[in-house]
């Protein structure tokens, strides 16, 4: 017997409808209470004889994304861009990744994540505990990458050296900052100070890109003539910030020079086909950039690093 459309689609509402009825009815508060869904925290690649490890310190919904991205376009637009890459307009799932670099004897972290109990957590995940870390490189100095650093007033990292941009040091030294006043100060005599092309470490190279702030940093690896670039804060979402490189970030300090390194780098990115990491990109925040129109397209890793 041929049940036509219409019939199928009565019968099927007419079981939700009565599973509706059946189902206990939850509370928002109860749901709120349910165990978060499980996530990976750590995920290798392998750069040459670089161990490349990205670690998610923490993950979080935003409201109101039109307020941090693209806040030079209208509404409009923004809807409109956000309707073709198949994300809503109400909320922004962020991610916070360092990231961990093995070289020879060095296990080199990239900025901290937003309090040490996250980045722990991760480093968990990648076999490490914090005592094993021996560089901390901080991008720069915003609270969320700056977080992990400290704990309970002692360092998180107990045998680590430090290294980070001197631009970027001095401009945050002359504010009142209450989170570089307690987790970036006490490190200072630790700390070695970078400028651009500066080496952390064989094949790890610092990369001057001014504008999210006063002293930003990426971080070029290379090994066996393969490269990869610590991207950090250059574009801060794979849709509003990479593929439209030319809107504004609240959270850039300085727009125009922002938006003059996001394409001057995507560009590099692009043309020499370089991956990349990028500590907002979604989890595990690999990939590539193309053109793509007036701006860029983010393509996440799949198998492309493993070996």
């Amino acid at each position: 017997m041929t049940i036509s459309i219409d019939r199928r689609m009565a019968m099927v509402g007419a079981a939700g409808a009565a599973g509706l009825m059946l189902a206990p009815r939850i509370s928002l508060a109860e749901d709120m209470m349910k165990p978060a869904l499980p996530m990976a925290k750590a995920r290798g690649f392998k750069l040459g004889e670089l161990d490349v490890i990205t670690l998610l310190a923490g993950s979080a919904p935003r409201d109101n994304p039109h307020g941090i991205f693209g806040i030079n376009v209208s509404d409009d637009v923004f809807a409109e861009v956000s309707a073709k890459n198949f994300i809503g307009t109400d909320m922004a799932q962020f991610y916070f990744t360092p990231t961990l670099v093995r070289s020879g004897k060095n296990v080199i972290l990239f900025d901290t994540g937003l309090n040490a109990e996250g980045i722990t957590a991760a480093l968990a995940q990648a076999g490490h505990k914090p005592e094993d870390v021996t560089h901390v490189v901080i991008t720069h100095m915003h609270g969320d990458h700056i977080g992990g650093l400290m704990k309970d007033g002692a360092p998180t990292f107990a045998n680590a050296a430090y290294l980070t941009g001197q631009v970027e040091y001095d401009a945050w030294s002359k504010t009142d900052n209450a989170g570089f006043a307690k987790n970036v100060k006490p490190l200072a005599e630790k700390m070695t100070f970078l400028k651009d092309g500066d080496s952390v470490a064989p094949g790890i190279t610092a990369m001057a890109a001014f504008g999210h702030t006063p002293g930003h940093m990426t971080f070029m690896l290379d090994s066996m003539g393969k490269q990869l670039l610590l991207m950090a804060d250059l574009a801060n979402h794979y849709v509003w910030s990479l593929a439209y490189p030319d809107w504004e970030v609240k959270y850039d300090m300085d727009k125009a020079m922002a938006v003059q390194t996001r394409r001057k780098v995507l560009g590099m990115l692009a043309t020499d086909r370089i991956p990349l990491i990028g500590y907002h990109m979604p989890f595990p925040a690999a990939g590539f950039v193309e053109t793509r129109d007036q701006g860029f397209h983010f393509v996440p890793v799949s198998y492309q690093l493993m070996g």
